[in-house]
């Protein structure tokens, strides 16, 4: 597996993972060497660890407990993965005060909240903003944090075919995110029922297939804003949304701040990164 260590610092590590691997090869047991947030920017990827799986796709987070086995698996998609990991020190992760549980959770689905800081620091790893690595990893550990705190989880039953079916209709809502996408269009590329698409989709993702279009969206959308040449209203459009006051409106009840204010703090603007912490 490729990889290229972005940061490597006391408290963090940030390393850039490319996984090439395919439906057709055996997959092995690992260990995870430190507790780590791994952002998925593309691909997708299925995880096992402690007896439960999860289907991961763009947007969605994989949680990485220190010491714990786990298994990667590709049987839905042959174009690999790719993933932003932050990987915490001991005593970054004491500084969390957070319950072992979370640590435990293995998988999120694609949520706004966390997606948005996934694509800042994609932007700060490529050189386009001016935070740093470090900051942004420590941003996204605590809103992840407090995330997982709040949330309940509710354990689903479903079957290989349909986590076959709600990953490739995830790529598809990914691939075509900037055009208009309805309910049915989508079940459509499933082969199934609108009703039957949305309830499989909802169990295997975590999130219904119109969060994950707007989901897909805001990620774009934050991956575009640190450059200040473009206007903020091209970039709405540009990744689908219909006016500009709907995508401020949207953006700012995922990212905490506005558009405008997101790229200030991708420039550095030190106000605007304590909004977003």
């Amino acid at each position: 597996m490729p990889t290229a260590t972005k940061l490597h610092h006391g408290a963090i590590a940030v390393v850039d993972f490319r996984c090439s691997a395919t439906p057709e090869e055996a997959p092995f047991t690992e260990l995870h060497g430190s507790h780590s947030i791994s952002y998925v920017r593309c691909g997708s990827f299925g995880y096992r660890a402690r007896g439960k799986a999860y289907e991961l796709v763009a947007g969605s987070i994989l949680i990485g407990c220190r010491g714990e086995e786990f298994l990667c698996t590709h049987d839905h998609h042959d174009g690999g993965d790719e993933c932003l990991s932050f990987q915490l020190a001991p005593e970054t992760v004491d500084a969390f005060d957070a319950r072992d549980a979370i640590w435990r959770s293995g998988a999120l689905p694609p949520l706004p909240e966390l997606a948005v800081l996934g694509e800042l620091g994609q932007a700060v790893a490529d050189g386009d903003s001016d935070l740093g690595l470090d900051e942004v990893g420590l941003m996204l550990t605590s809103r992840l944090v407090d995330l997982v705190a709040a949330r309940k989880h509710k354990a689903t039953i479903t079957s290989p075919r349909d986590r076959r079916r709600a990953v490739e209709a995830a790529m598809w809502i990914e691939a075509n995110a900037s055009a208009e996408i309805d309910l049915d269009a989508a079940a459509r590329t499933a082969g199934l029922s609108a009703f039957h698409f949305l309830r499989t989709f909802a169990n295997v993702l975590g999130v219904t297939p119109h969060q994950y279009l707007v989901r897909s969206r805001l990620r774009r959308a934050a991956r575009l804003l640190p450059d200040a040449s473009r206007p903020i209203t091209d970039i709405a459009f540009a990744v689908g949304f219909a006016d500009l006051s709907n995508f401020v409106r949207t953006f700012h009840r995922a990212a905490g701040v506005s558009p405008r204010a997101f790229r200030q703090a991708a420039k550095g603007d030190r106000k605007q990164i304590e909004a977003l912490i």
